[in-house]
């Protein structure tokens, strides 16, 4: 069986792309598993950054590498850069405490300002070269945050819903997995995937 490499060292999310990658044929291996440390950060955009990790990680392994990055971009604090990692305030910060800046950020923001979006750029680094997808989660900010938490992924327990009327955090495995950016963007490159799994 072939193999493919999850370019991260988010539990959460590595979990998730064990699930989006059951269709196809391929043995999914993880950074840890290869004890490769993870590359340095030095990229400005989405996309540059995860076309960079998905090299980093397939020259270091020689097996077909997937990576995203990505981050939280709200409309009222245009244009500031968006939330991207755990660092925004200069140091690590926990899920609760990035939830509680977010909302102390937006305290007074009128309702119809309140419009957001969590995007993803997926690279794919192969032997046929660096293939790239966008996903993305639009909503609004909450007043207030749901109580429910998905460690490793905060923004879900801000990103409001209205045509579901609840949280992100609270979707249905179903309609988390039907509205999944993740899965938006991998089937963009399913392609590719399929002709790995030969």
């Amino acid at each position: 069986m072939n193999k493919i490499l999850i370019g991260s060292n988010n539990p959460a999310k590595i979990e998730v792309y064990r699930k989006l990658l059951e269709g196809f044929k391929l043995q999914v291996l993880t950074a840890k598993d290869l004890k490769i440390p993870p590359p340095e950060d030095s990229a400005v955009t989405f996309e540059e950054t995860a076309i960079d990790k998905a090299k980093y990680y397939y020259q270091k392994s020689g097996i077909p590498s997937i990576v995203d990055d990505g981050g939280f971009e709200i409309q009222a604090l245009h244009p500031e850069p968006v939330f991207r990692g755990r660092r925004w305030v200069g140091r690590e910060m926990t899920d609760d405490e990035i939830i509680e800046d977010i909302i102390k950020r937006m305290k007074n923001i009128p309702k119809n300002e309140r419009s957001c979006k969590h995007i993803i750029v997926m690279a794919l680094a192969t032997p046929f070269g660096v293939f790239t997808a966008h996903g993305e989660m639009s909503g609004v900010v909450a007043d207030k945050p749901s109580d429910k938490r998905v460690p490793q992924f905060p923004y879900e327990s801000i990103i409001y819903l209205p045509n579901y009327n609840k949280y992100w955090a609270e979707l249905s495995d179903e309609e988390n997995e039907y509205l999944s950016h993740r899965r938006v963007a991998l089937e963009k490159i399913k392609d590719i995937l399929q002709e790995l799994s030969k």
